[in-house]
């Protein structure tokens, strides 16, 4: 049992020192629940079983050029999973008669993400290093993010975009290293308001099903008066509907295939993108 503890907090020691840049005897005190001397021996303990792993500086430790991570998985995602549940997913293989999807990983900037971590706890906005498909080259902006955001397939940062002049959900893994921390932000969650928005995106079988084939649904998702509603956020709508495979030009696609139309499409449509 000591062992595995061990583990925990060595994961969790390795989780922030990589993705935030640093670590001190204070922060496994206040993660961990921990006394300050089982910090220090956790932190001693480390360091001289991974000696090339991080530098001790006046704040604490930092990882060092040629850290190599030996309880992270290097993905981002356990790190803000993390970060908005405080629960730490690991990667282990266990003996069972349960299998999981693996999707490949995107690649994201540590440097940026550090940065975005900083700003978004600081309450600071960044000049972001930023590329897309529609602009492969640099494409540098200045960003006020609030919120990171997994849409269920990859993850973004939501904040407000100084050049497109309103809050936007960035993809994470195309900012790039250069993405620097600016000042004091004068732009909040408050004042995004798809993000303090909810709305209710009622559905119900697409109407070319089968009464049998609308059955099927019906009992999945236990629907009500034969519609299925959710609330969310109305910024996030669009991934819940992509999620769904619900297209609201209601008759594209096959039945089949789509499974869902939108019912509120006009409560809707202005929040979807």
């Amino acid at each position: 049992m000591a062992k595995d503890l061990s583990r925990e907090r060595f994961l969790l020691l390795e989780l922030l020192a990589w993705w935030q840049g640093s670590i001190t005897n204070k922060q496994l005190v206040t993660e961990l629940s921990i006394s300050r001397q089982q910090a220090y021996s956790d932190l001693k303990q480390y360091c001289e079983q991974y000696p090339n792993n991080l530098i001790k500086n006046a704040h604490g430790y930092v990882p060092s050029p040629s850290f190599k991570a030996h309880y992270i998985s290097g993905d981002v995602g356990q790190f803000l999973n993390w970060w908005s549940t405080g629960q730490i997913v690991t990667t282990e293989a266990k003996p069972t008669h349960v299998a999981h999807l693996t999707i490949p990983p995107r690649t994201v900037s540590v440097s940026a993400v550090r940065t975005l971590v900083q700003a978004i706890t600081q309450g600071k906005s960044v000049e972001a290093a930023y590329v897309s498909l529609s602009h492969p080259e640099n494409d540098g902006r200045i960003f006020h993010p609030h919120t990171f955001v997994n849409s269920g397939f990859r993850w973004h940062v939501r904040g407000y975009c100084e050049k497109s002049q309103g809050f936007r959900d960035l993809v994470l893994s195309r900012f790039r290293d250069q993405t620097e921390l600016l000042g004091s932000s004068e732009y909040s969650i408050n004042q995004d308001q798809a993000w303090q928005t909810k709305i209710e995106i009622m559905l119900k079988p697409d109407l070319r099903l089968s009464p049998l084939q609308q059955s099927v649904l019906a009992n999945d998702y236990q629907l009500v008066d034969g519609q299925l509603i959710i609330s969310t956020r109305a910024a996030l709508a669009n991934y819940l509907l992509q999620e769904m495979r619900v297209n609201i030009k209601m008759l594209d696609g096959t039945p089949e295939a789509q499974q869902w139309i939108l019912v509120n499409t006009d409560d809707v449509k202005p929040w979807v993108f």
